[in-house]
């Protein structure tokens, strides 16, 4: 997705260093979308920014833009050249070693008055000194840094609230008393017993150390859910057997994949992944794509067949013409899809940032209400600062600013694995509220390749005759009918164009059939409607038998010469392995399926009846600008429409609708304009998305009561003093846990 041009609707992704929460997204997103022709979003859970339109400037710029705002910013590094451990977690790794020692130890002597010993609480502030400030640095860089930027965030909070603890209890040790001899400390959950005596040295230590196991925790989960995208990039090939010389007798040249370019010969031995997207040119395999498109079944691939970079060969030798490669390839498109998917946001998510952009500075308000109160009060100064800090450390707009995005990064990343590809997070929204889903039939629900079911002829005919007069004839035409019958004729009689009878006088007649003359015959195959047009007699026998083809949603073409049709061919579109049970799913999901084909009416009914849709919700011989309105007659009934289609003929519907799906097999337009693109090509899919996205709608939708609820308690809780300081920092680092650990389940989404 990284591009460094300069066109206005150019799309960079920069690596944001220091955002600690939401409000720091929004405030760099702010910055950002000031400068004239900007648009970009700033993503919490992936710490990116992802700049749509740069309104002609560098890169540069608008990383200098970031780092006036206080953070960094630099351009992703190759998925080669990353770092297999992110950074952010070794250092907090190192912090954690130091600090969980310290502050356990800090902690037991203020919980335990029988561990007190003489002078424990000189002890304790030695202690507790390095994790207050060495462990606590990135908090107080952060605040540092936020302050002469005027600006406020969750380091903020966390960064005045360890101040505070650790300041008190200074003045308490040096000024207040505490540091005589001999002195005893309870532990309170509230502020009911403090003093001037009172040290808050665990609450200094504990904080900082609860918080950083949090973040450790959180920056490991965000992570691994957004683990697809780097799953994804080092997926493909690195070195690739190149074939130099022809198939027959070339030599092999192994090389970087990244020197390959369309029109190579390369050679892919069992085993070995696909180097680049390509057409065999030899050899016959099994091919196993369940890493790129999540289909379990392996596929038989020969001469001719079309093959996808980062599949695995199985068994046999293959020679492969490379057609795409790099950014061009199924598997660049598919990682940026992902990559983009992951940067786009969903409206909760606009609005958690919203909310985020204000709540450090009511954070801040309140907790200076309640230590004005409380002093107001009469209360002891101890007991006053003590709820002061807790409301400062008790706050968390982590869990706001992670309740979207890391269960969008969840979804995407499980998508990815299951052949789903999200475009955007929107997409997943609308994939939730979707409840008439329209199916496009041949290409989509049915394979889209013809093949010859029967060959019926007229009592006293030769049936390899026919075949033989039939093959001449459709081995000219490119109708798909036409190549069907003439791959089945080929298969009876051997090659048609080199061994069988000449054909001259070839006419295609559009819409209707094909005519030509073999051996002095001029042999017509067509349509029953064209023999009507000419003229031709249709015997009974072979009338019945298109009527029978057609109601079992087959298509009969008639073969005759000498002025009478001599011979019936059936020919049918085999409906795919999982359709049946896609559209079983799709109603047990308690939605509506609708079938929309260009087909006549009778094929259309004949594959409904077979699929179970109802003839009510069956749609025939519909043209492409037909299927668009369909789609708007069921919008303007207030439905929320989906579409699946395969097809450029597709296109316009799948942008039409609500939710727009792609058959992954199908053409790059219909992948273009599709919200959702199916890679497998298991119509089955479908049902699985939806069931996806009403999953991660659900997990949001918990994400974000937890969060709001969680500080509508927590802070009131906090200010009447019904929290100690320790216990506000744990309770605040579990919240933010508890919504990451929520979005994970999504990783483990089945159907």
């Amino acid at each position: 997705m990284t591009d460094t041009g300069l066109g206005a609707d150019t799309q960079v992704e920069l690596v944001v260093g220091g955002m600690t929460c939401g409000s720091c997204a929004a405030r760099i997103e702010r910055r950002l979308n000031r400068l004239d022709g900007v648009v970009a979003t700033v993503n919490y859970a992936t710490g990116r920014a992802y700049v749509s339109r740069l309104g002609g400037r560098d890169p540069g710029e608008l990383i200098g833009v970031i780092e006036s705002t206080g953070y960094s910013a630099e351009l992703p590094a190759p998925p080669e050249a990353a770092e297999n451990t992110d950074p952010v977690v070794r250092d907090l790794g190192r912090r954690l070693a130091v600090c969980v020692p310290l502050a356990a130890a800090v902690i037991v002597l203020a919980m335990v008055p029988s561990a007190q010993f003489k002078g424990w609480q000189w002890v304790s502030l030695l202690l507790a000194a390095p994790v207050a400030t060495w462990g606590a640095w990135p908090l107080h860089r952060a605040a540092w840094q936020g302050l002469g930027h005027a600006a406020a965030s969750m380091d903020t909070l966390v960064s005045v609230g360890v101040a505070a603890s650790f300041g008190w209890s200074l003045y308490a040790l040096l000024f207040g008393g505490a540091g005589t001899t001999g002195m005893r400390m309870s532990f309170a959950f509230t502020f009911g017993t403090a003093s001037g005596h009172t040290l808050y040295l665990e609450a200094a230590a504990g904080v900082t150390t609860a918080v950083l196991v949090g973040r450790y925790l959180e920056a490991r989960a965000r992570v691994s859910s957004g683990s697809a995208l780097s799953a994804l990039a080092s997926l493909g090939a690195k070195s690739v057997a190149v074939l130099r010389g022809g198939p027959g007798n070339g030599t092999e040249q192994r090389v970087p994949v990244t020197e390959l370019v369309p029109g190579d010969l390369f050679v892919v031995r069992p085993g070995e992944k696909i180097a680049t997207d390509g057409t065999v040119v030899a050899g016959s395999s099994a091919v196993d794509a369940s890493l790129v498109t999540g289909e379990s079944m392996p596929s038989e691939v020969g001469p001719g067949d079309q093959v996808t970079g980062a599949t695995v060969n199985m068994s046999g030798r293959l020679v492969v013409r490379a057609t795409r490669v790099g950014a061009g390839t199924l598997l660049a498109q598919i990682t940026r899809l992902v990559s983009q998917a992951q940067g786009t946001k969903a409206s909760a998510q606009r609005l958690a940032d919203r909310i985020a952009a204000v709540f450090v500075p009511c954070v801040i308000a309140c907790a200076t209400a309640t230590l004005g109160f409380w002093l107001g009060t009469g209360l002891p100064a101890a007991a006053a600062w003590s709820a002061a800090v807790a409301v400062l450390v008790v706050a968390c707009p982590c869990a706001l600013g992670l309740a979207t995005p890391t269960a969008l990064l969840a979804a995407v990343g499980r998508g990815a694995e299951l052949g789903i590809l999200v475009k955007s997070a929107q997409a997943l929204e609308s994939a939730g509220r979707i409840r008439t889903v329209v199916l496009d039939k041949t290409g989509t629900l049915t394979t889209g390749i013809m093949t010859v079911q029967d060959v019926i002829t007229q009592p006293g005919e030769d049936k390899d005759e026919a075949l033989q007069l039939v093959g001449a004839v459709e081995d000219a035409s490119e109708h798909p009918i036409g190549q069907a019958i003439a791959r089945y004729a080929a298969e009876r009689h051997g090659s048609l164009s080199s061994a069988g009878p000449p054909v001259t006088a070839f006419a295609a007649l559009p819409g209707a059939g094909v005519q030509g003359t073999v051996n002095g015959r001029t042999v017509t195959v067509g349509s029953p409607r064209l023999f009507a047009e000419l003229s031709l007699i249709v015997p009974e026998s072979l009338s019945e038998a298109a009527d029978a083809a057609a109601q079992a949603g087959r298509t009969a073409v008639l073969v005759g010469w000498d002025g009478e049709a001599r011979a019936a061919i059936v020919v049918s579109d085999q409906l795919k392995p999982h359709a049946v049970a896609a559209i079983a799913q799709l109603t047990a999901l308690g939605l509506r399926p609708v079938l929309l084909t260009g087909d006549n009416a009778r094929t259309a009914l004949a594959v409904a009846a077979q699929l179970g849709i109802p003839a009510a919700d069956v749609s025939a011989e519909v043209r492409p600008d037909g299927k668009v309105e369909a789609i708007r007659r069921l919008q303007a009934d207030g439905i929320a429409v989906c579409f699946v289609g395969d097809g450029v003929n597709d296109a316009v519907a799948l942008a039409q609708a609500d939710l727009g799906m792609a058959i992954g097999a199908g053409t790059d337009a219909a992948i273009g304009a599709a919200d959702l693109t199916l890679t497998g090509g298991d119509p089955a899919s479908a049902a699985e998305a939806i069931q996806l996205a009403r999953a991660t709608v659900a997990v949001i939708r918990g994400n974000l009561v937890w969060a709001s609820g969680y500080n509508l308690i927590a802070i009131p809780l906090a200010a009447l003093g019904y929290l100690n300081p320790l216990f506000a920092g744990i309770a605040m680092s579990a919240s933010s846990l508890i919504v990451v650990a929520n979005s994970l389940r999504l990783k483990r989404f089945h159907r």
